[in-house]
């Protein structure tokens, strides 16, 4: 992992003109990163300081930047004034694969200096200021699944993402053959992402037609999810300039698998991992208090893992995406799978799918977990067998709709999440819900064109 790009380092390669733009950018309730490109010498001698603006209409959009009524955060009646975007100079990174530019992550505030706390990123450091006031450190690694295609997205777009075609031409799932046709990007990712201070652990082929895997080095959840958005858009942008498009669809195709977002997560109190019991060789009743939290609270924080309409046609038998609400250890069809021993003994989410926003999944494991903690629960016994086909076992929620109305109605995400956070989210949710229920998709004229 090469060092951190500092603001020092960062003023030397401006001065030789080695960087001339840095891109000052936010995460918005989609996990896009949304922002705009400084010149670097407007960014050294005033936003450094200073920070800039965005429109606080930003954070109350659809995918398709049309703005929504019915937010508290931001409308018409109050102008849709500015938020200020403060840079947090830790997150200053070069962004090899667009010559001449840097990067740095920023934090929302209303004027006045108050946090936005409906930001994805404040909704995160809120939980991480709960632990630290615990004297407690999360780490927490995302592997993040995706297709890649052999189309550009322009072409992906006019012919509105019908018969594309996949970058194999049969399942890769740890082969090595077929991926290396592919190497030319995936070495530039790996490569371009450690000195974009986005250290890679690993590429691999995934199960379906031209999909593929990127695990990431373990970190704290704050750089983890920033480091997950800038993955996201590099690699796309990696992938057009090879002539190629990669999507993070969590359902990209009815008849392929989905694309999950692991996420495995461990607890630590001054270098010690609090999830394993040294003298039992087993998993702490911390872990199991934690656990606990995590089965009881995530059926009602689902939407956090899982945003969009799509992500919950992901979740299918058969389809390594869970359906039910278990736990074992080294089973893939339960919702939390629990691997390793002594420090490396973690719990893997498989539930959130590759369009979830990461820093709301990470706040609600946290969120979720800690409650079970401070509740004394205890996450039962451990499931063996196929989870798909035992009908015992309480199931995940099937819709968006569903997953709005138990955030909605969830004490748990109100205490903690914080009540302005909850009603922008479960909005937000259902604002998707209602332009998903007034479109027109290809399958209903497939299905009713001719034939009714």
């Amino acid at each position: 992992m090469q060092p951190r790009l500092t603001l020092a380092a960062l003023k030397a390669k401006i001065q030789k003109k080695e960087i001339d733009t840095v891109l000052m950018v936010f995460p918005d309730g989609f996990g896009r990163l949304i922002g705009k490109r400084l010149t670097a010498h407007y960014f050294l001698e005033h936003a450094v300081k200073s920070g800039t603006h965005g429109c606080n209409y930003l954070l109350t959009l659809n995918m398709e930047m049309d703005p929504l009524s019915g937010f508290q955060l931001a409308n018409w009646e109050k102008g849709f004034g500015d938020f200020a975007m403060r840079p947090d100079l830790n997150t200053l990174r070069l962004l090899p694969w667009q010559p001449g530019a840097a990067m740095v992550i920023c934090d929302l505030h209303h004027p006045g200096g108050n946090r936005v706390e409906e930001a994805p990123r404040s909704v995160l450091l809120r939980q991480l200021e709960f632990l630290r006031e615990q004297g407690l450190v999360c780490q927490i690694a995302s592997e993040l699944e995706f297709f890649l295609y052999n189309d550009t997205y322009p072409a992906a777009f006019a012919s509105r993402y019908a018969g594309l075609t996949p970058a194999s031409d049969y399942r890769i799932d740890y082969h090595t053959m077929q991926p290396a046709r592919e190497e030319t990007i995936f070495r530039a990712m790996r490569n371009f992402m450690d000195a974009a201070d986005v250290p890679v652990e690993s590429s691999k082929g995934e199960w379906g037609k031209g999909q593929h895997e990127v695990n990431f080095l373990y970190a704290e959840p704050l750089p983890m999810a920033d480091r997950h958005l800038v993955f996201k858009q590099g690699a796309k942008e990696i992938a057009h300039q090879n002539g190629k498009s990669i999507t993070f669809m969590a359902k990209v195709d009815a008849a392929e698998v989905g694309s999950s977002c692991h996420i495995h997560q461990s607890l630590w109190r001054d270098g010690k991992a609090l999830f394993w019991d040294e003298k039992k060789q087993t998993g702490s009743r911390f872990f199991r208090q934690f656990l606990g939290g995590l089965m009881k609270y995530s059926p009602e924080l689902s939407y956090c893992y899982a945003p969009t309409i799509n992500a919950y046609k992901r979740y299918q038998p058969g389809s390594w995406a869970p359906t039910k609400m278990a736990w074992a250890y080294d089973n893939r069809t339960v919702g939390f799978r629990v691997v390793g021993e002594g420090n490396s003994f973690r719990l893997e989410n498989r539930m959130p799918g590759a369009d979830a926003n990461p820093y709301l999944a990470f706040a609600a494991m946290i969120a979720a977990g800690m409650a079970g903690v401070r509740e004394d629960l205890d996450c039962g016994e451990l499931y063996t067998g196929n989870a798909y086909t035992d009908p015992n076992l309480a199931a995940l929620p099937r819709s968006l709709r569903e997953a709005a109305d138990l955030l909605d109605k969830s004490r748990l995400a109100r205490e903690t999440l914080g009540e302005a956070v909850v009603d922008y989210y479960v909005h937000t949710a259902r604002c998707e819900v209602a332009a998903f229920a007034d479109a027109v998709t290809d399958w209903e004229k497939v299905r009713y064109f001719e034939r009714i």
